[in-house]
């Protein structure tokens, strides 16, 4: 240890070799005279360092003199920013999760909530009119689930299999299935509620098995034409004397459009798109601050996707689907209605996205050889599941020799009719032509035959 006095110094060395080859290296190093950040706590006296602060301090100092170090501290921050940047893109969602204590709750005087009575404490359990929890069940959410699939409780057995027969007939054994209680209408068919729901739950609760066991059903296999002696016996259908017909949900509708078209996008996965939609909607009633007041539609693949990923705003959700009976998601619904009125016709017929559909299935219509006939038939038989009879065909024929001369008069307004959609077309096509065929799509889009279950 050497006192120096401010100012420059020299070092100097002298050099002996005492045997053999030998070399001499040397290199200056200037270090910089300030302690910055924590390598400012070695200027305090020893008694002043605690334990926390030296290794501060030597932290501080592995980083600024230790190369090695450095790197290692430098990769691991990178690969803690990849982790972040990771875990920033995943979806989150609340999950609940049990207090160590449960929260004390007391019977409600006359249900006002800020009104409990302190000398009425109750603990958790279900109805007694609804059996109890099993014997070894935590009174918790685990419990509960523990008790509603219990053999004992055929309660949740039951509501399922209404909900699945609804799905295939359209309407559940008990049609009320958002009211399965004496609120609600009692079973059209009580011994089959019973043997489905037991035979649903000794099979493991296997919904698909369920599903095929109703599908392959003479019941669900017969035929949907009406007959008039059973019509005036049994208007309603309940008796299921004939496949009750019924309109298929609207995103079905839109789904089996474009799947008939040849432009569904069979992707699984991935975030939601924002498809066709007029102009305006989501402006008329976002706030000015809000971060979906304009509505960027998708592009290429993101307009042809299943409707499953269609971005749905509540303030404001897709007006196609609402036409069509899709439910506005603002509460919890178990059964949806079906109505038919004219502005269900007017966007299956002049909607972007059917129309653009329609097109695409003429597309492909024409991409292969054959007359008119040959090539309507197959239109026919691609969006109904049959082939047509002679009427029909005739009529389509006839149809399609209208549009023809429709469209060969009028060549503008064929360029218009085919400017719908932003999906490519085939150039070499006759714009007359294409148009009159996109007609022919578009009424066998919107045939009761295509869109109904029967």
């Amino acid at each position: 240890v050497l006192e120096l006095t401010a100012g420059r110094h020299f070092v100097v060395f002298k050099i002996v070799n005492t045997g053999g080859e030998a070399g001499f290296f040397w290199r200056t190093h200037s270090v910089s005279p300030r302690l910055d950040g924590d390598l400012a706590l070695g200027l305090l006296p020893e008694r002043a360092l605690s334990d926390e602060l030296r290794l501060r301090m030597q932290r501080a100092w592995q980083v600024a003199f230790s190369p090695g170090y450095r790197a290692r501290v430098e990769r691991l921050a990178a690969l803690e920013r990849d982790l972040t940047d990771a875990q920033s893109r995943v979806a989150r969602t609340m999950v609940m999760q049990e207090l160590a204590t449960p929260r004390e709750t007391f019977v409600l005087k006359r249900g006002a909530y800020d009104h409990p009575d302190r000398e009425r404490k109750v603990a958790r359990g279900v109805p007694k009119a609804l059996g109890a929890l099993p014997a070894d069940a935590p009174a918790d959410r685990r419990g509960l689930a523990q008790w509603m699939i219990a053999p004992e409780n055929p309660l949740v057995a039951r509501v399922a299999v209404n909900r699945l027969w609804e799905t295939i007939f359209g309407t559940g054994l008990v049609r009320t299935s958002e009211d399965f209680g004496l609120q609600g209408e009692w079973p059209s068919h009580p011994e089959l509620l019973d043997w489905l729901a037991v035979e649903f739950r000794e099979s493991g609760w296997d919904t698909r098995a369920m599903l095929r066991r109703l599908v392959t059903s003479r019941t669900y296999q017969q035929s949907s034409r009406v007959r008039s002696e059973l019509f005036e016996r049994d208007p309603e259908n309940s008796w299921l004397a004939f496949f009750p017909r019924r309109r298929l949900g609207a995103e079905a509708i839109r789904d089996g459009a474009l799947f008939v078209s040849g432009l569904l996008t069979e992707r699984f996965g991935g975030p939601s798109v924002k498809p066709y939609q007029p102009d305006g909607l989501w402006e008329e009633v976002a706030m000015p601050a809000s971060n979906t007041r304009v509505y960027a539609r998708g592009a290429a693949e993101e307009l042809w996707r299943r409707s499953l990923y269609t971005y749905w705003k509540r303030a404001a959700p897709p007006p196609s689907m609402l036409a069509l009976d899709a439910p506005t998601r603002e509460s919890c619904t178990v059964r949806r209605p079906i109505t038919n009125t004219p502005l269900q016709a007017l966007v299956l017929w002049n909607d972007v996205q059917f129309v653009e559909a329609a097109r695409a299935f003429a597309e492909r219509s024409l991409e292969g050889a054959g007359d008119d006939r040959t090539r309507l038939a197959a239109m026919f038989r691609r969006a109904t599941g049959r082939s047509p009879d002679a009427s029909e065909l005739d009529r389509l024929a006839a149809t399609l020799d209208e549009f023809r001369a429709r469209y060969r008069s009028a060549p503008a307004d064929a360029a218009k009719l085919l400017a719908a959609g932003m999906a490519p077309r085939r150039p070499e096509l006759d714009d007359a032509e294409l148009a009159a065929w996109t007609m022919i799509g578009s009424a066998l889009l919107s045939l009761d035959a295509t869109l109904c279950r029967g």
